[in-house]
């Protein structure tokens, strides 16, 4: 969940999407820039006529230049000329969106807290590209808040673009790698109070540029993003204030979105070694792009948009709630679930350690503290009991 140097789902641009145990679909993501594996090739097995069917994606991989740190933020991390057309650019808006909602997003953070302020990082790329990792830690209210943006210029082996497009060569033509380009915001906020939920949420673009053997083919892009929340114990009216605010931000759109994206985000957030969920949900997307790009553009921005009146609000009225020994180290429980999520299944994480990411933006999304205990069972009943059957048995809220 960084801001990344690297795509990444949880915390920075994911470049490849989810694909559920109970789904057989590869989207164009996936088929670009798929997760590493021993084998050059990875496969996904599908029943049909009750004989499996073996699909096949190409291995991919992306080269990425190495960051500089910079004292000063620039005014953008767009390369020369991605500007060109000036605000039209979906490049331009979706950079300046990011680097908005990252300076609202701290600024509420901070107030919230009372005192403690966020540190900044900026750094560059000698062929363009950058960004801003902040985190606050060790708060009045904050044990650890990272809110990161990223902009990511790279190129990715040409076998991935085609088994994607499906675009035919002749056997002599010799193929050139795809320049792509992602930009996102992403965040996780871990309060102090067991009370008090996580957030994390993650908003990106990406686009690829025509091959350089096949100058003129169309640009391909997409939208990807969502806000999710994790709270130790269930306060039901926090719960459907938070996933209210999510349906309004989707239905202004589309009123399918909300429906579809939640059981998106339970299905995406689903740890299967322990067969329960993260948290209790939110909104999840990628590879939307089967709708008008401006209209998306607007949604991703709607989203960003609402996050602080989806959390703050449930912040101020449980940061200050007592709390007993046995109600904290249950929060660190809870956290170590955060943990194997992370680090076993969020492709975003993955990738970045596997392919050269910028670490402390990788890793930034882990709790300071976190807890496992052996073969630890809530009393069945207790207000503990009561959250884990909600992450098994994900419920509609509203």
């Amino acid at each position: 969940m960084p801001c990344i140097t690297a795509p990444s789902y949880s915390y920075a641009i994911v470049p490849f999407t989810f694909i559920s145990p109970k789904s057989t679909r590869i989207s164009p993501t996936a088929k670009f820039l798929t997760k590493h594996n021993r084998n050059p090739l990875i496969e996904t097995i599908s029943m049909s006529s009750n004989n499996y069917q073996r699909k096949r994606v190409v291995r991919a991989t992306v080269s990425i230049e190495k960051e500089t740190p910079e004292a000063e933020r620039p005014e953008t991390f767009l390369r020369g000329g991605d500007g060109d057309e000036g605000v039209s650019s979906v490049r331009v808006r979706f950079e300046k969106m990011i680097r908005e909602a990252q300076d609202s997003v701290c600024n509420a953070i901070e107030i919230a807290d009372g005192g403690a302020k966020f540190k900044e990082d900026v750094w560059s790329r000698p062929g363009g590209g950058g960004g801003i990792s902040r985190v606050l830690q060790d708060g009045a209210v904050w044990e650890k808040a990272g809110v990161n943006v990223s902009v990511v210029y790279g190129l990715m082996p040409p076998d991935a673009y085609r088994a994607a497009k499906g675009a035919a060569t002749s056997p002599d033509q010799k193929p050139g790698p795809i320049p792509f380009f992602a930009a996102g915001i992403s965040s996780v906020l871990h309060p102090k109070n067991p009370f008090a939920p996580t957030l994390h949420f993650n908003y990106r673009y990406f686009e690829t540029d025509a091959p350089k053997d096949a100058p003129g083919a169309p640009r391909q892009w997409w939208f990807g993003g969502g806000t999710d929340l994790t709270p130790a114990y269930i306060f039901e009216e926090d719960v459907k204030h938070f996933h209210s605010t999510q349906k309004q931000a989707c239905d202004k759109f589309d009123p399918t979105f909300y429906p579809r994206f939640k059981k998106w985000c339970d299905d995406y957030f689903y740890i299967k070694h322990r067969d329960e969920r993260r948290g209790l949900g939110g909104i999840f997307f990628d590879d939307l792009n089967d709708y008008d790009q401006e209209m998306l553009l607007s949604f991703a921005t709607e989203c960003a948009n609402s996050v602080i009146p989806a959390y703050i609000p449930i912040i101020e009225k449980r940061k200050d709630l007592p709390f007993t020994d046995q109600q904290k180290a249950w929060q660190q429980l809870r956290r170590g679930r955060y943990v194997e999520f992370n680090l076993v299944y969020d492709r975003g994480t993955t990738f970045g350690l596997k392919t050269g990411g910028r670490i402390e933006s990788i890793l930034v999304s882990l709790p300071l503290t976190s807890r496992w205990e052996y073969d630890h069972k809530p009393e069945v009943g207790s207000e503990e009991w009561k959250l884990l059957d909600a992450c098994r048995n994900p419920k509609e809220w509203i």
